[in-house]
Protein backbone atom coordinates (compact mmCIF):
# COMPACT_ATOMS: atom_id res chain seq x y z
CA UNK A 1 0.00 0.00 0.00
CA UNK A 2 1.30 3.02 -1.21
CA UNK A 3 2.88 5.63 1.88
CA UNK A 4 -0.34 8.18 1.47
CA UNK A 5 -2.67 5.77 1.47
CA UNK A 6 -1.68 3.97 4.36
CA UNK A 7 -1.44 7.28 6.33
CA UNK A 8 -5.31 8.50 4.78
CA UNK A 9 -6.34 4.95 6.29
CA UNK A 10 -4.63 5.45 9.45
CA UNK A 11 -5.97 9.03 10.19
CA UNK A 12 -9.21 7.60 9.23
CA UNK A 13 -8.80 5.35 11.90
CA UNK A 14 -7.72 7.46 14.87
CA UNK A 15 -10.65 10.35 13.85
CA UNK A 16 -12.97 7.71 12.97
CA UNK A 17 -12.75 6.45 16.83
CA UNK A 18 -12.76 9.78 18.11
CA UNK A 19 -16.36 10.53 16.52
CA UNK A 20 -17.22 7.15 17.52
CA UNK A 21 -15.89 8.16 21.74
CA UNK A 22 -17.82 11.76 21.51
CA UNK A 23 -21.02 9.62 20.28
CA UNK A 24 -20.83 7.69 23.44
CA UNK A 25 -20.20 10.46 25.92
CA UNK A 26 -23.01 12.57 24.40
CA UNK A 27 -25.52 9.29 24.90
CA UNK A 28 -23.91 8.72 28.26
CA UNK A 29 -25.34 12.51 29.15
CA UNK A 30 -28.98 12.11 27.47
CA UNK A 31 -27.64 14.37 24.44
CA UNK A 32 -28.35 12.03 21.71
CA UNK A 33 -29.64 12.97 18.37
CA UNK A 34 -28.49 14.67 15.13
CA UNK A 35 -27.26 17.82 16.56
CA UNK A 36 -24.89 15.46 18.64
CA UNK A 37 -23.76 13.23 15.36
CA UNK A 38 -23.65 16.30 13.28
CA UNK A 39 -21.19 17.80 15.73
CA UNK A 40 -19.21 14.54 16.32
CA UNK A 41 -18.28 14.16 12.74
CA UNK A 42 -17.59 17.46 11.90
CA UNK A 43 -15.33 17.89 14.66
CA UNK A 44 -13.46 14.88 13.75
CA UNK A 45 -13.42 15.58 9.81
CA UNK A 46 -12.25 19.29 11.18
CA UNK A 47 -9.15 17.58 13.56
CA UNK A 48 -8.35 15.11 10.51
CA UNK A 49 -8.19 18.47 8.41
CA UNK A 50 -6.28 20.17 11.17
CA UNK A 51 -3.59 17.62 11.40
CA UNK A 52 -3.06 17.30 7.98
CA UNK A 53 -2.72 21.44 7.95
CA UNK A 54 -0.07 20.85 10.94
CA UNK A 55 1.86 18.05 9.57
CA UNK A 56 1.92 20.09 5.64
CA UNK A 57 3.32 22.90 7.32
CA UNK A 58 5.98 21.50 9.27
CA UNK A 59 7.18 19.64 6.47
CA UNK A 60 6.90 21.88 3.77
CA UNK A 61 8.33 24.83 5.99
CA UNK A 62 11.14 22.70 7.97
CA UNK A 63 9.63 22.78 11.56
CA UNK A 64 11.54 20.21 12.74
CA UNK A 65 14.90 21.06 11.43
CA UNK A 66 14.05 23.71 13.81
CA UNK A 67 15.66 24.55 17.63
CA UNK A 68 13.31 23.36 20.61
CA UNK A 69 12.33 26.83 20.83
CA UNK A 70 11.12 27.58 16.71
CA UNK A 71 9.86 24.39 16.87
CA UNK A 72 7.58 25.10 20.10
CA UNK A 73 6.07 28.46 19.33
CA UNK A 74 5.05 27.34 15.77
CA UNK A 75 3.15 24.20 16.87
CA UNK A 76 1.54 26.07 20.61
CA UNK A 77 0.58 28.53 17.91
CA UNK A 78 -1.28 26.13 15.39
CA UNK A 79 -2.98 24.12 18.16
CA UNK A 80 -4.13 27.74 19.55
CA UNK A 81 -5.45 28.60 16.05
CA UNK A 82 -6.67 25.43 14.00
CA UNK A 83 -9.34 24.24 16.81
CA UNK A 84 -10.41 28.12 17.51
CA UNK A 85 -10.89 28.07 13.42
CA UNK A 86 -12.39 24.75 13.64
CA UNK A 87 -15.21 25.33 16.57
CA UNK A 88 -15.49 29.11 14.57
CA UNK A 89 -16.93 27.51 11.64
CA UNK A 90 -18.83 24.61 13.43
CA UNK A 91 -20.89 27.57 15.90
CA UNK A 92 -21.56 29.30 12.07
CA UNK A 93 -22.34 26.19 10.49
CA UNK A 94 -25.19 25.41 14.05
CA UNK A 95 -26.51 28.75 14.08
CA UNK A 96 -26.86 28.49 10.03
CA UNK A 97 -29.04 24.84 10.39
CA UNK A 98 -30.69 26.03 13.29
CA UNK A 99 -32.20 29.81 11.88
CA UNK A 100 -32.87 27.70 8.61
CA UNK A 101 -35.02 25.27 10.76
CA UNK A 102 -32.74 22.12 9.34
CA UNK A 103 -31.19 21.47 13.26
CA UNK A 104 -32.39 22.25 16.58
CA UNK A 105 -29.56 23.60 18.26
CA UNK A 106 -29.42 22.51 21.69
CA UNK A 107 -29.99 25.24 24.31
CA UNK A 108 -31.66 27.51 21.76
CA UNK A 109 -27.85 28.60 21.31
CA UNK A 110 -27.14 29.41 24.98
CA UNK A 111 -24.17 26.65 25.16
CA UNK A 112 -21.51 28.97 23.56
CA UNK A 113 -20.89 30.89 26.46
CA UNK A 114 -17.72 32.53 26.90
CA UNK A 115 -16.45 29.08 29.96
CA UNK A 116 -18.38 26.82 27.28
CA UNK A 117 -16.70 28.02 24.28
CA UNK A 118 -13.36 27.55 25.80
CA UNK A 119 -14.23 24.16 26.85
CA UNK A 120 -15.18 23.03 23.21
CA UNK A 121 -12.07 24.63 22.29
CA UNK A 122 -10.14 22.68 24.61
CA UNK A 123 -11.98 19.50 24.03
CA UNK A 124 -10.63 19.66 20.31
CA UNK A 125 -6.99 21.11 21.16
CA UNK A 126 -6.49 18.50 23.17
CA UNK A 127 -7.11 15.61 20.83
CA UNK A 128 -5.08 17.74 18.35
CA UNK A 129 -2.06 18.28 20.49
CA UNK A 130 -2.03 14.69 21.05
CA UNK A 131 -1.73 13.91 17.50
CA UNK A 132 0.72 16.46 17.33
CA UNK A 133 3.11 15.08 20.27
CA UNK A 134 2.88 11.53 18.73
CA UNK A 135 3.26 12.75 14.71
CA UNK A 136 6.85 14.56 16.06
CA UNK A 137 7.97 11.93 18.24
CA UNK A 138 7.68 9.25 15.15
CA UNK A 139 9.24 11.79 12.69
CA UNK A 140 11.76 12.76 15.52
CA UNK A 141 12.65 8.76 15.78
CA UNK A 142 12.67 8.48 12.18
CA UNK A 143 15.30 11.33 11.43
CA UNK A 144 17.20 9.76 14.11
CA UNK A 145 17.67 6.29 12.69
CA UNK A 146 18.13 7.86 9.18
CA UNK A 147 20.87 9.70 10.72
CA UNK A 148 22.14 7.34 12.00
CA UNK A 149 22.06 5.12 9.11
CA UNK A 150 23.58 7.56 6.96
CA UNK A 151 26.77 8.43 10.26
CA UNK A 152 27.19 4.26 9.64
CA UNK A 153 27.32 4.86 5.81
CA UNK A 154 29.10 7.33 5.69
CA UNK A 155 31.60 5.68 8.22
CA UNK A 156 31.63 2.70 6.28
CA UNK A 157 32.48 4.69 3.13
CA UNK A 158 35.57 6.41 5.44
CA UNK A 159 36.63 3.01 6.07
CA UNK A 160 36.68 1.32 2.50
CA UNK A 161 38.46 4.29 1.49
CA UNK A 162 40.90 4.36 4.19
CA UNK A 163 41.31 0.53 2.84
CA UNK A 164 41.96 1.46 -0.35
CA UNK A 165 44.48 4.48 0.64
CA UNK A 166 46.14 1.61 2.66
CA UNK A 167 46.46 -1.07 0.30
CA UNK A 168 47.84 1.35 -2.56
CA UNK A 169 50.51 2.86 -0.10
CA UNK A 170 51.44 -0.74 0.64
CA UNK A 171 51.34 -1.44 -3.49
CA UNK A 172 53.56 -4.26 -3.95
CA UNK A 173 55.19 -1.81 -6.55
CA UNK A 174 56.51 0.13 -3.49
CA UNK A 175 57.45 -2.37 -1.56
CA UNK A 176 59.01 -5.03 -3.56
CA UNK A 177 61.29 -1.80 -5.52
CA UNK A 178 62.26 -0.82 -2.16
CA UNK A 179 63.43 -3.88 -0.88
CA UNK A 180 64.93 -4.79 -3.97
CA UNK A 181 66.71 -1.63 -3.64
CA UNK A 182 67.60 -2.38 0.23
CA UNK A 183 69.07 -5.66 -0.80
CA UNK A 184 71.27 -3.64 -3.37
CA UNK A 185 72.90 -1.49 -1.15
CA UNK A 186 73.19 -3.90 1.51
CA UNK A 187 76.13 -4.93 -0.42
CA UNK A 188 77.05 -1.31 -1.95
CA UNK A 189 76.55 0.92 1.21
CA UNK A 190 75.69 -0.77 4.73
CA UNK A 191 74.83 3.07 6.13
CA UNK A 192 72.50 3.67 3.68
CA UNK A 193 71.00 0.64 3.52
CA UNK A 194 70.36 1.14 7.53
CA UNK A 195 69.24 4.37 6.63
CA UNK A 196 66.79 3.37 4.47
CA UNK A 197 65.54 0.43 6.69
CA UNK A 198 64.79 3.18 8.76
CA UNK A 199 62.77 5.26 6.48
CA UNK A 200 61.09 2.13 5.14
CA UNK A 201 59.94 1.26 8.70
CA UNK A 202 58.46 4.96 9.38
CA UNK A 203 56.74 5.18 6.17
CA UNK A 204 55.05 1.92 6.37
CA UNK A 205 54.47 2.94 10.26
CA UNK A 206 52.52 6.26 9.16
CA UNK A 207 50.33 3.96 6.48
CA UNK A 208 49.59 1.87 9.22
CA UNK A 209 48.82 4.52 12.21
CA UNK A 210 47.33 7.53 9.78
CA UNK A 211 43.99 7.08 10.79
CA UNK A 212 44.28 6.79 14.62
CA UNK A 213 44.57 11.24 14.90
CA UNK A 214 42.30 13.30 13.49
CA UNK A 215 45.02 16.04 12.44
CA UNK A 216 49.26 16.22 12.73
CA UNK A 217 51.49 19.66 12.49
CA UNK A 218 52.25 20.26 8.76
CA UNK A 219 56.21 19.25 10.12
CA UNK A 220 55.40 15.87 11.30
CA UNK A 221 53.47 15.39 8.13
CA UNK A 222 56.61 16.57 6.27
CA UNK A 223 59.22 14.28 8.30
CA UNK A 224 56.95 11.45 6.69
CA UNK A 225 57.36 12.69 3.58
CA UNK A 226 60.90 12.98 3.35
CA UNK A 227 61.22 9.35 4.71
CA UNK A 228 58.85 8.36 1.56
CA UNK A 229 60.76 10.61 -0.50
CA UNK A 230 64.38 9.30 0.33
CA UNK A 231 63.15 5.83 -0.50
CA UNK A 232 61.96 7.17 -3.75
CA UNK A 233 65.18 8.55 -4.59
CA UNK A 234 66.61 5.35 -4.13
CA UNK A 235 65.06 3.43 -7.03
CA UNK A 236 64.48 6.92 -9.16
CA UNK A 237 67.81 8.63 -8.87
CA UNK A 238 68.55 11.59 -10.63
CA UNK A 239 64.78 11.34 -12.50
CA UNK A 240 63.57 12.45 -8.94
CA UNK A 241 64.57 15.84 -8.26
CA UNK A 242 62.60 17.79 -4.73
CA UNK A 243 62.27 21.23 -4.48
CA UNK A 244 61.01 22.75 -1.63
CA UNK A 245 59.87 25.99 0.00
CA UNK A 246 57.75 25.73 3.31
CA UNK A 247 57.28 29.05 5.39
CA UNK A 248 58.30 28.67 9.01
CA UNK A 249 55.56 29.94 10.33
CA UNK A 250 53.15 27.28 8.44
CA UNK A 251 55.07 24.33 9.86
CA UNK A 252 53.00 24.62 13.28
CA UNK A 253 49.83 24.41 11.07
CA UNK A 254 47.78 21.09 10.84
CA UNK A 255 46.14 18.91 8.84
CA UNK A 256 44.44 15.61 8.68
CA UNK A 257 47.03 12.67 8.48
CA UNK A 258 49.04 11.30 4.77
CA UNK A 259 47.06 14.03 2.63
CA UNK A 260 50.56 15.86 1.62
CA UNK A 261 51.62 12.40 1.38
CA UNK A 262 48.88 11.20 -0.99
CA UNK A 263 49.70 14.39 -3.16
CA UNK A 264 53.58 13.55 -3.20
CA UNK A 265 53.05 10.12 -4.35
CA UNK A 266 50.47 11.31 -6.67
CA UNK A 267 52.45 13.55 -8.10
CA UNK A 268 55.49 10.87 -8.83
CA UNK A 269 53.34 8.01 -9.84
CA UNK A 270 51.67 10.13 -12.50
CA UNK A 271 54.27 12.95 -12.94
CA UNK A 272 57.91 11.86 -12.90
CA UNK A 273 57.40 8.28 -13.35
CA UNK A 274 55.65 8.89 -16.71
CA UNK A 275 58.05 11.49 -17.80
CA UNK A 276 61.38 11.19 -20.00
CA UNK A 277 64.10 11.82 -17.72
CA UNK A 278 62.10 12.20 -14.89
CA UNK A 279 61.44 15.49 -13.28
CA UNK A 280 61.36 17.99 -10.30
CA UNK A 281 58.36 17.80 -7.35
CA UNK A 282 57.93 20.84 -6.08
CA UNK A 283 56.41 21.77 -2.56
CA UNK A 284 55.66 25.03 -1.08
CA UNK A 285 53.14 26.12 1.99
CA UNK A 286 52.55 28.60 3.73
CA UNK A 287 49.60 30.47 5.34
CA UNK A 288 47.61 33.05 4.64
CA UNK A 289 44.23 34.56 5.82
CA UNK A 290 43.69 31.80 8.50
CA UNK A 291 44.39 29.25 5.55
CA UNK A 292 47.15 26.37 5.04
CA UNK A 293 48.09 26.25 1.37
CA UNK A 294 49.79 23.39 0.42
CA UNK A 295 51.34 23.16 -3.47
CA UNK A 296 52.55 20.55 -5.13
CA UNK A 297 53.90 20.54 -8.89
CA UNK A 298 55.31 18.01 -11.03
CA UNK A 299 55.67 17.68 -14.36
CA UNK A 300 52.97 16.05 -17.20
CA UNK A 301 49.39 16.21 -18.07
CA UNK A 302 46.14 15.75 -16.24
CA UNK A 303 44.82 12.27 -17.77
CA UNK A 304 41.33 13.24 -20.01
CA UNK A 305 40.19 9.85 -18.66
CA UNK A 306 40.56 9.60 -14.93
CA UNK A 307 40.73 13.64 -14.21
CA UNK A 308 41.81 13.04 -10.23
CA UNK A 309 39.60 10.62 -9.73
CA UNK A 310 42.04 7.60 -8.62
CA UNK A 311 41.59 5.67 -4.89
CA UNK A 312 44.58 8.33 -3.14
CA UNK A 313 42.68 11.64 -4.32
CA UNK A 314 39.05 10.16 -3.68
CA UNK A 315 40.29 9.47 0.12
CA UNK A 316 41.70 13.05 0.25
CA UNK A 317 38.37 14.35 -1.02
CA UNK A 318 36.88 12.38 1.66
CA UNK A 319 38.16 13.29 4.62
CA UNK A 320 38.09 17.06 3.50
CA UNK A 321 34.19 16.63 2.64
CA UNK A 322 33.80 14.79 6.31
CA UNK A 323 36.20 16.96 8.87
CA UNK A 324 36.88 20.25 7.15
CA UNK A 325 34.42 22.83 6.48
CA UNK A 326 35.75 25.22 4.43
CA UNK A 327 38.46 23.46 3.09
CA UNK A 328 39.36 23.42 -0.79
CA UNK A 329 41.23 20.63 -2.99
CA UNK A 330 41.70 21.75 -6.86
CA UNK A 331 44.31 19.95 -9.45
CA UNK A 332 44.51 21.71 -12.92
CA UNK A 333 47.43 22.15 -15.36
CA UNK A 334 49.82 24.62 -14.96
CA UNK A 335 51.72 24.62 -18.94
CA UNK A 336 53.68 21.49 -19.10
CA UNK A 337 53.16 20.79 -15.08
CA UNK A 338 50.05 19.48 -13.08
CA UNK A 339 49.69 21.64 -9.41
CA UNK A 340 47.50 20.25 -6.71
CA UNK A 341 46.33 22.78 -4.66
CA UNK A 342 45.25 22.26 -1.06
CA UNK A 343 43.95 25.07 1.31
CA UNK A 344 43.07 24.20 4.75
CA UNK A 345 41.54 26.25 7.39
CA UNK A 346 43.04 26.73 10.67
Amino acid sequence: MPVVRRRQALQALIWGGFAALMLVFSRSVGQAGPAATFIALSVATGLWASSEILRSLAQRRGWLSLPGFGLAWRVILSLVLLPAALQLLLFLALTALDWLGLMELPGKGHNYTPGLSFIYWLNSAMPLAIWTAGWISIQALRRYRLGEISRLRTEAERSALELDALRARLNPHFVFNALNNLRALINEDTDRARTMVTQLSNTLRHALDHGQAPSVSLQRELEVVDDYLAIEQVHYEERLRVERRIDTAALKATLPPMLLQLLVENAIKHGVARTPGGGCVRMHAHLADGMLQLTVSSPGQIDQHNRGHGVGLAYLRARLDQGLPGARFVLEAKGDEVQARLEIPQ
